[in-house]
């Protein structure tokens, strides 16, 4: 009876076993084609003039005639005011941007850019044989593309246990 009563009190002094086991499994791929991009800034017209001992009927900007030309420069007379004396004389131009014509865009390729005075052009990618997947099991396969691509993957095994 002894024996009895030692061994039901050792099963009461054994607590039972908590154990919470989890464990998580994530995989993915992520394929990226770079697009093409340009980024234009059209610059204007302007006219400038200067001088000392010069008589002048000055110049200037003449509007354009449509929508999309740029002013052109109307030019001056100019004549020394007292011959054989010093002088000085400066007219500048700078001609400004007209709006391009018949700009085209197929399957997401620009058929001309614009021809503006600022223009950052950044070419778009191409997929070639760009791919990439998974398996059941958790195999992975990437496939490079071309220029202007990307693909990552990425497989995640956690395992908690509280």
């Amino acid at each position: 009876m002894k024996r009895a009563l030692l061994l039901f009190g050792m099963l009461l002094m054994a607590a039972p076993a908590h154990a919470d086991l989890t464990h998580k499994i994530s995989t993915s791929v992520q394929l990226t084609v770079d697009a093409s991009a340009s980024q234009a800034t059209r610059l204007g017209s302007t006219y400038s003039v200067s001088g000392s001992n010069v008589s002048a009927t000055l110049g200037g900007l003449t509007a354009p005639s449509g929508a999309t030309a740029a002013a052109t420069m109307n030019a001056g007379t100019y004549s020394q005011t007292t011959d054989g004396s010093a002088f000085s004389f400066s007219e500048t131009f700078n001609g400004g941007d007209a709006i391009p014509t018949g700009t085209t865009v197929s399957s997401g390729v620009v058929g001309s850019l614009p021809a503006f005075g600022s223009v950052t052009t950044t070419a778009g990618g191409v997929a070639g044989s760009l791919g990439g997947s998974i398996n059941s099991a958790g195999t992975m396969s990437l496939t490079a593309g071309g220029a202007g691509t990307s693909a990552t993957g990425q497989f995640v095994s956690e395992i908690t246990i509280r």
